[in-house]
C-alpha cells in the first residue's frame, strides 16, 4: 500500500456568509476509527444543505467533520478496526455527515455503496445525498405505491430529478413545478409526466386540471411557507404531505379542520442528524431495493456542472443562481 501523505487539501468555511467565505486550507488526514474507512475522493456532491451550513444556518452534528461535503466517491485507502482490509483498493460512494469537500474523506462503511463496474465516478458522487432523502421520504414516510400521482416541487433540482427517475421507477404519476418555461421542458425530458411553470399559472389548479379534480396522492415540499396550505388544495382525501426543507419560510398556517375533513397526513425529516444506526438500515435497504437498478444502468442522476475543488465559490455561487439541472459537482 502507497504512503499516504499527512495532509490533504480542504475547502473550509472561514466564517459564515457567501460563496466567498470558501477557502482552500491544508489538513491533516483523518484517521478511520472502529467501522469507518478513509476514501481518497474522486468527487464530491454540492447540495443545498452545503450552502445552509455555509451561511451559517445548519451545523454538523456532534463529530461530524465541519467541512462541507455530505456525499462522495472515491477508493479505499485505509480502514478502522472492525473494516475488513481487503477493501483497500475498492471503490465506493457515501453518504457522509460532512468533510467531502477534500482530498480525503473518512465514511462509515455501513452507509458505503459499491460502485458499478463501467459506471462513472462522478455518478457514483451524484447518488447518496439525493438518493438516500428520496427513497425515504417518498417511500417509507410517504409510503408511495405503485400507480399513485405525486407532486414534486423543484422539480430540475438534484433532489427532484432523483425523485422524477426514482417515481417513474417505481410507477408514479410525476408532476413537478419549476420557475421557466424551459426547466419545465427539461423536467419532461428527464421523465416527468407534466410540469407545470409555478411564475406563469396556479400549480393547485394544474393539479387539479391534471387528476382531473380528484388531486394527488403524495406532495413533495421543499419550500414549506406559504406553500404549505396550498400543497395541501393538491391532496386527494388520505393524501400524504412530506417536507424535506423549508427554502420559503419556516412557519406555515394551515385549517387543521380541512385536514381532519379530508383525513390528511404531513410530516417531513432531516437526514443528516440521522443516527449512523438509522442511515446504515436505510443503506440496506436501498442496497436492496434501488441499488440493481444503479448497477444495470436504469438509474443514473442526472449531471450538470463540475467544477475543480478549487472553485468551490463558483460551484456555491451557481447553485444559488438557481440556473442548474440536475447534479453540480466538484472533481477532487
Amino acid at each position: 500500500m502507497a504512503k499516504l501523505p499527512e495532509l490533504m487539501t480542504a475547502i473550509e468555511i472561514s466564517t459564515p456568509g457567501g460563496p466567498e467565505v470558501l477557502i482552500a486550507s491544508h489538513r491533516p488526514l483523518p484517521l478511520p476509527r472502529a467501522g469507518e474507512v478513509l476514501l481518497k475522493v474522486a468527487y464530491a456532491g454540492v447540495n443545498r444543505p452545503d450552502v445552509i451550513q455555509r451561511k451559517g444556518l445548519y451545523p454538523a452534528p456532534p463529530g461530524a467533520s465541519d467541512l462541507p461535503g455530505l456525499e462522495v466517491s472515491g477508493t479505499v485507502v485505509a480502514v478502522g478496526d472492525e473494516v475488513d482490509p481487503t477493501l483497500i483498493g475498492s471503490r465506493y460512494c457515501a453518504l457522509v455527515s460532512g468533510g467531502g469537500y477534500a482530498e480525503y474523506c473518512l465514511a462509515r462503511i455501513d452507509v458505503c455503496l459499491p460502485v458499478p463496474a463501467g459506471m462513472e465516478m462522478v455518478e457514483a458522487a451524484a447518488l447518496p445525498e439525493t438518493l438516500f432523502t428520496v427513497w425515504h421520504n417518498v417511500f417509507e414516510r410517504g409510503f408511495a405505491a405503485p400507480g399513485e400521482a405525486i407532486l414534486i416541487h423543484g422539480g430540475t433540482s438534484g433532489i427532484g430529478t432523483m425523485a422524477i427517475k426514482l417515481g417513474k421507477l417505481f410507477g408514479l404519476t410525476v408532476i413537478v413545478t419549476c420557475g421557466s418555461d424551459d426547466k419545465c421542458a427539461a423536467a419532461i425530458k428527464i421523465g416527468a409526466d407534466h410540469a407545470i411553470n409555478y411564475n406563469s399559472s396556479d400549480f393547485v389548479e394544474g393539479v387539479k386540471a391534471i387528476t382531473n379534480g380528484e388531486g394527488v396522492h403524495l406532495v413533495l415540499d421543499m419550500v414549506a411557507g406559504g406553500y404549505v396550505s396550498r400543497n395541501l388544495q393538491c391532496l386527494r382525501e388520505d393524501g400524504r404531505h412530506v417536507t424535506i426543507a423549508v427554502q420559503g419560510g419556516m412557519t406555515a398556517e394551515i385549517n387543521m379542520a380541512y385536514v381532519m375533513s379530508r383525513r390528511l397526513m404531513l410530516t417531513g425529516s432531516t437526514l443528516r442528524p440521522r443516527t449512523t444506526e438509522f442511515k446504515a438500515l436505510l443503506a440496506q435497504e436501498i442496497s436492496a431495493t434501488v441499488w440493481p437498478m444503479v448497477c444495470d444502468g436504469a438509474l443514473r442522476p442526472e449531471m450538470d456542472k463540475i467544477f475543480p475543488l478549487a472553485e468551490a465559490t463558483a460551484a456555491h455561487t451557481y447553485m444559488e443562481s438557481g440556473a442548474h439541472v440536475g447534479k453540480i459537482m466538484l472533481a477532487v
